[in-house]
């Protein structure tokens, strides 16, 4: 594989992919040829990372035909191999072009006198139903196969039978008789029927066919009382509900009553394992007879594994609509208090509880039904929560076990959703939490930090009184240099961020400092300086940035850390600002661009093909921008002192005619200031597309990143807006659309920072506009200056995204045709159309989804005319360029569509293909690739014979006119 050349995801041509792609397919080509089991069976076992490096149907075709010839002449072993690569490629599948072909040579081995050859390929058919999902003769080998006299072929058969039914709505019916009768009939062995039962899970094609399969195995589960019997049957009788919807109401009043009346702990288990499927699947189908059901089961167990299983279940219904159905009174019944209901009564009594996991679920219990019930009287219940989650916490955080740790997850997660929604509760959780910091183990710091973090978050009033304990303890941290000890101290610095709104106290630097040099290494502190600059304290982060220069040992994370140090120390300069100093302003914002401009080029100098560090550039860069724009509308706004009084300045406008000219000394100088306010206007509201821009193409970002790139583009319409309400067009301006939603919830301290800057500036700007019209000059001057300074002064936020890329995804297209060198054009003929194919696969990182998925991929397909050939013809515009669109579903990250375009105009076209995705909420995101192809359209032969007589034709007459007007001119 080492000859294999470059990358898949090196910046080059599809040719030179399919190019090494082939080298690659070659080499393990060699290997299957080669008369050694051990190099055939080594190359076999290859073949996953190959789909995985070249995931085009080209290649995967080819290569899965070449297994399939194994698979038909090899021995067993080899044909075993085949078989797990097959399973381990299931999502490839579909990209097998010649599937006919695939399946025949696998096939031919269903005729081998070897049971074991026989068991192994359909084995292989049941892999490959996804793709063979009709195939009758596949069919019709599973049928025969179930009736062989050999168990592992006929195991085989069961496998190939369940996976076929999956797919396939008419061989689930075919089959449905046949396992049935296989199921009923006494000469067939209890370990097969177990084997049998569950393939009736599939039958759920249509209502008739879940029907009968639940009359069937309604009838086992009675005729069959044995306890291995019982466990599967029910089993498949709450996945055919699941899937088939209808019966998910009977088959919870099912599991209940097995629950209640089996004295069997293992049915008890597994009916609990099935509710708390569907708890998860459909909570909106519980009734509250069934809850109430098992809140009974729940009271009345003695068993503490099946009660914690019970709660389990309750747990996941109280974060739902099912427990507003169970609070809700039924028609005529009288009202009852919250505290006689049978749900209240068992989390109380479990929140006390000796196993931990009990008391978990019963506090987690209280805890949602707090926050989604507000009646009145389910108010004292949120104390009975408080008091619960207090001795969990002293309870789990003495103890450093996996199951306390766990435990203590679920507590402090608990505890956030109270204050989330009790805000008056918060002061007591917070002081339990401090209590217990001193006394925790390690582990139990560090989730109680993040804890206290993300209560000072949603509450920066309680910060404050944090601060004390939090350096008591962070001075008391020992000099060990442990793991756990790192990261206390990262956690424990993040909360003394999150607390200390302002600035840091000198005092504060002194201790993190000291205890930095004392007992972490180079990366501990790093990711303090991380969350420094997360937190906006820039001063901290700059001289942490600064001391880390010298200790890392690659130029590219020299330039990294170089222009963190850089930006913090620009954010620095800003935060020297002054009020109504428009002159500190201007000298602070010039010290600011220089600082931002060699961090800019240290960022450049940090990027690597493999990371191009493209948001960071493009954010760096947009703040730039922003902070000239900012300094250039100051400049403009100590121009327009030296302008005259607005009555003379509109005068003279009414006598020039010119109504931007209000604000000017003379008419020239107050239509030059008139302009530059104008300009200033659009530039920021370009500075709002780009943002615009920037969030569209971050499609991996978290949503604080992409929130605060939100705050910078409102940030700019917001300095649009007054310019426009204040100066320029007063009458027309509007207040409405600029109004921010004070309803919203605010996440982090620099959002809440922001929203009031936008709020007090709107608040000034209208303010003025309805008491002075048209506004005084130095009103407007000193507004917007003000505006300026005070969104400067809130301290930048850098966000995860600009450090940490948690969710990575990647789109690669591959084009046919698809020249050798992508420099050559692919030739057309003018009368022809042109079939571009395109194909894509997504590539993940290794947490796909976590922010958002995929939904569908928009595929735009333009060409432009980059050089004429031949005549110019007068052709209509339509059929000058193409400009197409497609929206595809990607199928195991596979998507393939194609596009017809017509290239009239001779001449070289140049066509260009634009991917971006588009997520489950509807969101468009354009996150690429572009890919560029060069079509060189022709004249077709008939049009260029014809073309070619009628010149031969016409060639003398031409003359002789021009000869007859030059002898007529002479006269």
């Amino acid at each position: 594989m080492a000859a294999s050349g470059k990358s898949f995801l090196a910046d080059a041509g599809y040719g030179e992919q399919e190019l090494d792609a082939n080298s690659a397919l070659m080499e393990l080509d060699k290997g299957l040829r080669s008369g050694k089991l051990g190099e055939q069976c080594e190359a076999v076992v290859r073949f996953p990372r190959l789909f995985q490096k070249y995931p085009f149907p080209i290649l995967i075709n080819s290569a899965f035909l070449k297994l399939a010839d194994v698979f038909r002449v090899g021995n067993n072993f080899l044909r075993l191999c085949v078989l797990k690569v097959t399973q381990q490629s299931e999502k490839h599948l579909e990209k097998i072009l010649n599937v006919d072909e695939f399946v025949k040579r696998v096939f031919s081995v269903i005729h081998s006198n070897d049971p074991v050859a026989r068991a192994i390929t359909l084995r292989m058919l049941g892999s490959m139903a996804s793709i063979i999902p009709e195939r009758k003769n596949a069919h019709h080998s599973i049928r025969q196969s179930l009736d062989s006299h050999d168990n592992v072929e006929v195991e085989a058969a069961i496998f190939a039978a369940a996976n076929f039914s999956a797919q396939s709505k008419d061989f689930a019916v075919g089959i449905c008789n046949k396992i049935s009768e296989m199921i009923q009939g006494l000469a067939t062995p209890v370990d097969l029927k177990l084997k049998l039962i569950p393939i009736l899970q599939h039958m759920h094609h249509d209502a008739s066919l879940a029907s009968s399969s639940r009359q069937l195995l309604q009838q086992l589960v009675t005729s069959y009382p044995s306890t291995k019997m019982v466990i599967v049957t029910l089993h498949t009788f709450t996945l055919l509900a699941a899937s088939s919807l209808v019966d998910i109401p009977k088959q919870i009043q099912l599991l209940l009553q097995y629950l209640k009346n089996d004295p069997r702990k293992a049915v008890k288990r597994l009916a609990i394992q099935d509710l708390r499927l569907l708890a998860n699947k459909t909570p909106h189908t519980w009734s509250r007879e069934n809850i109430q059901a098992l809140c009974e089961s729940a009271l009345n167990t003695p068993y503490d594994s099946l009660k914690m299983g019970m709660l389990s279940v309750l747990s996941t219904l109280s974060g739902t609509i099912a427990i507003k159905q169970y609070f809700s009174s039924a028609p005529g019944a009288a009202a009852t208090t919250a505290r006689s209901f049978d749900l209240v009564k068992l989390a109380q009594e479990c929140c006390y509880h000796n196993n931990r996991g009990i008391a978990a679920h019963g506090v987690r219990i209280l805890t949602n039904i707090s926050a989604s019930c507000q009646e009145k009287d389910l108010l004292p219940l949120e104390q009975d929560a408080g008091f619960g989650l207090e001795a969990l916490l002293v309870l789990c955080s003495q103890d450093d076990s996996p199951g306390a740790q766990a435990t203590l997850k679920i507590t402090l997660t608990c505890m956030v959703k109270l204050v989330k929604c009790r805000p008056h509760l918060s002061q007591s959780v917070v002081e339990s939490l401090l209590a217990q910091l001193h006394s925790a183990q390690d582990n139990a710091r560090i989730l109680m930090c993040h804890c206290l973090a993300a209560i000072a978050m949603q509450l920066p009033v309680l910060a404050d009184g944090m601060l004390g304990d939090l350096m008591d303890l962070y001075k008391l941290i020992g000099q060990s240099a442990t793991d756990k000890k790192q990261e206390l101290l990262v956690s424990l610095a993040t909360v003394i961020f999150v607390s200390s709104q302002k600035a840091l106290s000198t005092e504060i630097k002194t201790v993190i400092k000291q205890q930095l040099e004392n007992a972490s290494n180079g990366w501990t502190a790093y990711r303090i300086a991380r969350q420094a600059s997360r937190m906006g304290n820039h001063d901290m982060a700059r001289e942490l940035y600064q001391s880390l220069l010298t200790q890392v040992a690659s130029e590219h994370f020299y330039f990294w850390l170089n222009s963190l140090k850089e930006f913090s120390q620009a954010e620095q300069c800003l935060a020297g600002l002054q009020e109504e100093s428009s002159s500190s302003a201007l000298s602070c914002i010039a010290e600011a661009l220089k600082s931002y401009h060699k961090g800019i080029a240290s960022l450049t100098a940090a990027s690597t093909p493999l990371n191009p560090l493209s948001f960071q550039c493009g954010f760096v860069k947009l703040r730039i921008d922003l902070l000239q724009a900012f300094s250039q509308l100051i400049c403009t706004c100590n121009s327009l002192k030296t302008s005259p009084p607005p009555a003379i300045a509109t005068t003279i406008a009414m006598t020039s005619g010119n109504d931007l000219q209000r604000c000017g000394r003379i008419s020239n100088q107050a239509l030059t200031l008139s302009l530059q306010m104008k300009h200033s206007m659009e530039e920021f509201r370009n500075l709002a597309t780009r943002y615009g821009d920037l969030y569209q193409s971050s499609f991996d970002a978290d949503s604080a990143t992409l929130r605060n790139v939100e705050l910078q583009q409102q940030s700019c319409l917001l300095i649009s807006h007054a310019i426009e309400a204040l100066i320029l067009d007063p009458e027309s301006a509007s207040f409405q659309e600029y109004s921010s939603n004070g309803t919203a919830h605010v996440e982090s301290e620099y959002e809440r920072r922001m929203m009031s800057v936008f709020n007090h500036v709107l608040e000034e700007v209208e303010s003025l506009n309805r008491k002075y019209a048209p506004v005084s000059y130095l009103a407007s001057n000193t507004c917007l200056c003000n505006a300026v300074i005070a969104l400067l002064k809130v301290p930048l936020s850098f966000q995860r995204y600009f450090f940490q890329k948690l969710q990575s995804t990647s789109i690669k297209l591959a084009l046919s045709p698809s020249p050798r060198n992508p420099a050559e054009p692919i030739a057309v003929q003018n009368n022809q159309q042109l079939a571009l194919k395109v194909e894509g696969v997504v590539q993940h990182g290794s947490k796909p989804g976590l922010f958002r998925k995929i939904q569908s991929v928009c595929l735009n397909v333009s060409s432009v005319l980059q050089s004429k050939s031949g005549q110019d013809y007068k052709i209509p515009l339509d059929n000058m360029t193409n400009e197409m669109e497609q929206r595809v579903e990607p199928h195991n990250d596979y998507f393939s569509t194609q596009f017809l375009l017509n290239f009239v105009i001779l001449g070289t076209h140049n066509i260009t293909v634009e991917s971006s995705v588009i997520d489950s909420n509807g969101i468009v995101w354009k996150t690429g690739p572009k890919t560029t192809i060069f079509v060189k359209s022709l004249e077709d032969p008939y049009s260029q014979q014809v073309r070619l007589q009628q010149q031969q034709q016409q060639g003398p007459a031409p003359a002789q006119q021009q000869q007859q007007r030059t002898a007529y001119s002479r006269f």
